[in-house]
């Protein structure tokens, strides 16, 4: 199978998974993705200092500024990978 095909096959199992992952985790899967398929980070980061959740969000991704989709696709299907066992 080809990349985006495995790729979209593990974020539809990270719907599936038998535990949910931590915070953490779910972070880096999050970033993943969005790097996977948007490329580095295109929005501005959040306005209101308080909003915690998409501070965190905004910065993980951030910090895979650089990365290729193609390298994020195969980070995220191997992080999928290691959560399913």
């Amino acid at each position: 199978m080809d990349l985006k095909t495995l790729f979209a096959q593990a974020v539809e199992e990270s719907k599936n998974l038998s535990d949910r992952p931590s915070n953490d985790t779910l972070l880096q899967l999050y970033s993943l993705y969005k790097q996977a398929t948007e490329g580095d980070v295109n929005v501005d980061p959040p306005a209101n200092p308080f909003d915690f959740v998409s501070k965190a969000k905004f910065e993980a991704w951030a910090g895979l500024k650089g990365k290729t989709q193609e390298a994020a696709m195969q980070d995220y299907v191997d992080l999928i990978g290691k959560l399913k066992n």
